[in-house]
């Protein structure tokens, strides 16, 4: 095996690529192996790909991927600060083990992120080794599956994402398809049978090797404080593989649905099924539970429904959105998740000048504004009152003056303008002129 060495800048590939596949790693994907992709490799299955893994440049380019997303240390404590601090020896031991079957995973560190309403998510933290690992891997078997997807599946994919998913359920809404399957599969990431899984993954791989990596993945031992287990289910959380593997577990959902001329549009595990009619969407749901159930899965009762969403009371979530009575709003978590990330930025003891923190405030506002700009107008003069209330009662515990409430003197010492002048972001100014340009 040769030894990794410096790359300052991977060579550029001139090879004539499809758009499609522009998105792919070439010096693993040559011409000969997408072309492989279309007219089929003998028996369906792909051989010899655990050399391609461990290969220098692989190794190197994961490397690269996981110190631009930084993230925290996992379990032995080593930062990705520490590893490129020595990354071509890690990286050459990486590889020796690799290539020698000495690899193994080390355990997953569980943390409790706090979410809106005062509840917590549990994610995981590989170590930077193992998250290494994982995406070389990913970048590898990445293509083989995404030969198979189908374009209604938006979530976790090269060149795909929430917005265009949005797209297409608002272009099947105005073409009539207005009763709604609005599924949610229960846990489902913590719930994916594995030897079903392993089934569908060995479906396209035969490189033993390759599969036992995947394996030790899946059962990787999970650390909270002092607790420790291992899975009996489910994709590793927080592993950069587990979105890919997520996805193929419910490719054959997509694949039956779809043959079955239902309209639908699923990112991850989040899907809605658009009919034209209450029996067809009825119908789809039945099919939806039988196949949930063959595989394992179950859908959650109180968040799956079918109704039409030209109605009150009957409409669907999607994405952030709420999707009723002809008209798109934003949902209430994502409205309450957006004020919290506003309170914590605009506490009243906070003593930075109103100009740092409207600079602050600024990139959050313009960021969720530019998800959410295609809601309901009444969305944002509220929201926007919000913020502008949460910087006055800043400047009145500055101007040391008590009380929370609104006051008409806040109002002329400190008017709308104020805040324009010092650069914050106005929702309702930024919707009024997308309208115009609209």
């Amino acid at each position: 095996m040769s030894e990794l060495v410096p790359v300052p800048e991977m060579a550029k590939q001139t090879e004539s690529v499809p758009a499609e596949w522009r998105w792919v790693d070439r010096t693993i994907w040559t011409e000969r192996m997408l072309a492989a992709l279309g007219n089929g490799v003998k028996g369906s299955k792909w051989f010899s790909l655990i050399d391609k893994v461990y290969r220098p440049s692989t190794l190197q380019a994961a490397w690269a991927q996981v110190q631009a997303n930084k993230g925290a240390a996992g379990i032995d404590r080593q930062s990705v600060e520490m590893f490129a601090a020595k990354e071509l020896v890690y990286l050459n031991e990486l590889a020796k083990d690799l290539e020698q079957g000495r690899y193994q995973p080390q355990a997953v560190k569980r943390v409790e992120i706090p979410k809106a309403g005062g509840k917590t998510r549990p994610l995981g933290i590989p170590t930077v080794k193992d998250r290494i690992v994982q995406t070389a891997v990913k970048m590898v078997i990445e293509p083989i599956f995404e030969w198979e997807f189908l374009p209604m599946s938006y979530g976790f994919r090269p060149g795909k994402g929430c917005k265009d998913a949005l797209r297409e359920v608002d272009a099947y809404l105005k073409q009539g398809y207005t009763h709604v399957v609005d599924a949610d599969i229960k846990g489902y990431f913590d719930s994916i049978p594995h030897e079903l899984l392993r089934t569908r993954i060995r479906a396209h791989i035969s490189d033993g090797k390759l599969l036992e990596l995947l394996d030790s993945w899946l059962c990787q031992d999970i650390v909270k404080e002092a607790e420790r287990w291992t899975p009996t289910a489910g994709t590793p959380q927080g592993a950069v593989i587990s979105p890919l593997l997520a996805n193929l577990y419910l490719h054959p959902l997509d694949v039956k649905m779809t043959g079955s001329g239902y309209k639908m549009v699923r990112y991850a595990d989040d899907f809605v099924i658009l009919c034209k009619s209450a029996p067809q969407a009825h119908k789809a749901l039945e099919e939806v539970k039988a196949w949930v159930e063959e595989n394992g899965l179950s859908l959650h009762p109180d968040k799956t429904h079918a109704g039409d969403c030209l109605v009150d009371g009957q409409g669907f979530e999607f994405l952030g959105y709420r999707f009723e009575a002809g008209r798109r709003w934003v949902r209430k978590k994502s409205l309450q998740g957006f004020k919290d990330k506003i309170r914590q930025k605009t506490a009243r003891t906070r003593g930075d000048s109103m100009s740092v923190i409207v600079a602050d405030l600024t990139p959050t506002i313009k960021g969720w504004f530019g998800y959410f700009k295609h809601a309901h107008r009444r969305t944002f003069p509220t929201l926007d009152g919000f913020i502008r209330r949460r910087l006055r009662a800043i400047l009145r515990k500055q101007d040391k003056r008590p009380g929370m409430g609104r006051c008409r003197e806040d109002h002329t010492r400190w008017p709308n303008a104020y805040f324009a002048n010092l650069g914050l972001f106005t929702m309702t100014q930024a919707y009024q002129l997308a309208s115009q340009s609209r």
